[in-house]
């Protein structure tokens, strides 16, 4: 029979003091989890990578990162001076009116959280869909963190689609309280709108040279003048021979408390042609600019508000410095001071990083889209009215190279008219891929823009670039040129290797504009002067906009032939016969990609979040 009594253990035996340290120990351990956890509650600054101030106080901060695999933004907004609520949302360009809105409200007691819309009215609506997602809710001694979700497409038609291009954000400060969403009248609101591109491209940073420098270009402790916009030029120059280099990178240097004043800035550089330029620094648009000045249009970096720093690929640079290249440069900014702030003094600008150690190849800009001509031309009272420039597959086989060029960023640029911009790839008459597309795209926020993904150009391709307008604020035509009030369609690729054709673009026959003019006469039985003095402008500032005259325009530019502008640097043509060219024939156009539906998480009531954020300010 055994014995019942348990044997001694042959373990060598824990002293008191073992066990205590391993209790405390493990106590610790626990805490540095606890810690760990509880810090991950709250957001990082890496994990928020974008910023930008919404207001021009700077009281209003949006970060926000964006995630690609699960097709959906996390926003955080920091309210500095939380009153009695906040509407932040989305519109096609920039209204309150037919708007996407994530709402923060209080009845001075209460507080609510909600995913609203407005009608045509301005009426806000509680959204039956509530997409858009509250995360969390906590104050900090700076102000108010609210960190909220939204996916980039949601199938709700009262929504907003996220996609590629410029997003127009609004917001609106509720200065008093309000007994429920649908008491806010959002025509008393304290608010107004920022511009950004919120999807931006997920793109790995090269490794940087070790022999890289910098160099900064930047106003020299400029006065803001105090109106709500300024252009501010300034002239810089480059060390007497100065070598060639690569630009391999640049980053905006912006004077700290100006974040929300300094709404975008861009590096040119002066045309080689002149031994010197006349140093300048005052507005942009003043009677003192040397006229000289306008001679500088090579962009050799452009930033605006919400963009971070811009790579060059690895196997790439920008040249600039050595034989050849101009050590004139001239910065321009566009300074947005809406609130008229007086005295305010900066030192913005440009930051360059460069290296002596050249890359394998040259970058170069090639420009696409449509000739800077009046005889392409906008009727007055338009909602949507196209106009598309041709780089074709004669120009593109003539002046690249076998193996082809590749397009890694983009600058889409119109006037003031420009409501959306697209660039597509054609190859044997079949659109292949999209290059750059701004569907919402602003004359007000224009930045050179990382494409997602490398685009191919070989000889034979064609690249097509068309432009939307609006002019129904406008009582006479709208012709293509260089003034504020005349109208572009561009798109500066960036690409690599470098090649001699530094522009791609065509406009109307004006042989067939001649003819249109002459109909137009005819059936209007008017006297339209078809005189060689009278200019384009003048005729087509003459023209009764019927609706003849206006479809009759539209048919022209889309069937008429072109003439093509195949250019090296020096301006001058490729050889060849250029006039009276066919418009590609497309064949086969790309399909409109369909809103991807996130999976449904069940029916949600259509009800507000209720917040504890405690007593709000009276």
């Amino acid at each position: 029979m055994q014995n019942s009594r348990s044997k001694p253990c042959s373990c060598p035996s824990l002293k008191m003091r073992e066990v205590a340290s391993m209790y405390f120990t493990m106590v610790a351990a626990f805490l540095v989890i606890l810690v760990v956890a509880l810090q991950g509650s709250v957001s990082r600054q890496s994990d928020f990578p974008y910023k930008v101030p919404l207001d021009p106080e700077g009281l209003l901060e949006l970060s926000w990162n964006v995630s690609y695999p699960e097709q959906a933004v996390h926003f955080q907004l920091l309210i500095r001076d939380l009153q009695f609520g906040l509407l932040f949302g989305m519109s096609d360009r920039g209204e309150f009116e037919n708007a996407d809105l994530a709402v923060l409200w209080s009845d001075g007691h209460n507080s609510y959280f909600g995913d609203a819309w407005s009608d045509a009215k301005g009426q806000l609506h509680m959204d039956s869909q509530q997409d858009y997602q509250l995360l969390s809710a906590r104050r900090a001694p700076e102000g108010l963190y609210l960190l909220f979700r939204r996916a980039f497409s949601t199938c709700d038609p009262k929504d907003y689609l996220i996609e590629d291009g410029t997003v127009h954000l609004i917001y609106g400060i509720l200065e008093k309280p309000v007994r429920s969403l649908q008491a806010i009248n959002i025509s008393a609101l304290h608010g107004g709108l920022q511009r950004v591109q919120l999807l931006k491209p997920n793109i790995s940073i090269p490794e940087l040279p070790r022999d890289m420098k910098t160099m900064e270009i930047t106003a020299p402790d400029v006065v803001i003048p105090s109106q709500e916009t300024t252009y501010w030029c300034y002239m810089a120059e480059l060390p007497e021979g100065f070598p060639k280099h690569h630009i391999i990178m640049y980053e905006p240097v912006v004077t700290a408390g100006n974040e929300a004043l300094v709404h975008h800035m861009e590096v040119f550089q002066c045309a080689a042609e002149f031994d010197s330029f006349p140093q300048y620094n005052g507005p942009c648009d003043s009677k003192m600019k040397p006229d000289r000045l306008n001679y500088c249009r090579h962009v050799l970096a452009a930033w605006a508000m919400g963009a971070q720093a811009f790579y060059y690929p690895e196997e790439a640079g920008l040249a600039f410095g050595g034989p050849g290249s101009s050590r004139y440069l001239r910065l321009e900014i566009h300074y947005h001071n809406p609130l008229v702030f007086k005295g305010r003094r900066d030192s913005s600008g440009i930051r360059l990083y460069y290296t002596a150690t050249l890359r394998p190849h040259d970058a170069g800009i090639m420009e696409l889209g449509l000739v800077y001509t009046p005889v392409m031309a906008i009727p007055p009272g338009e909602d949507n009215f196209i106009l598309t420039g041709y780089c074709t597959d004669k120009c593109t086989q003539l002046a690249l190279p076998t193996a082809g060029i590749r397009i890694f960023a983009s600058q889409l640029h119109t006037h003031l008219a420009g409501r959306k911009v697209v660039t597509v790839l054609a190859r044997e008459g079949r659109e292949q891929q999209v290059v750059n597309a701004d569907r919402h795209y602003s004359p007000h926020f224009q930045e050179i823009r990382m494409l997602k993904e490398v685009v191919a150009v070989f000889p034979g391709d064609e690249l097509i670039t068309t432009c939307t307008y609006n002019t129904e604020d406008r009582s006479r035509a709208t012709v293509g040129g260089f003034g504020i009030l005349e109208e572009m369609c561009v798109n500066y690729v960036h690409y690599y290797p470098q090649t001699q054709l530094e522009l791609c673009k065509s406009a109307v026959d004006p042989g067939y504009l001649h003819r249109y003019f002459n109909l137009v006469n005819r059936f209007n039985d008017e006297e339209i002067c078809m005189c060689p003095q009278v200019s384009v402008p003048q005729q087509f500032y003459s023209i009764p906009w019927n609706t003849f005259n206006r479809d009759v325009l539209k048919s022209l530019y889309d069937f008429a032939p072109i003439s093509m502008h195949c250019n090296k640097s020096s301006a001058v043509r490729f050889p060849g016969e250029w006039e009276k060219q066919p418009l590609p024939s497309i064949t086969e156009r790309l399909r409109e990609p369909s809103p991807r539906c996130p999976p449904s998480p069940g029916p949600q009531p259509a009800a507000p979040v209720p917040l504890n954020l405690g007593q709000l300010r009276r």
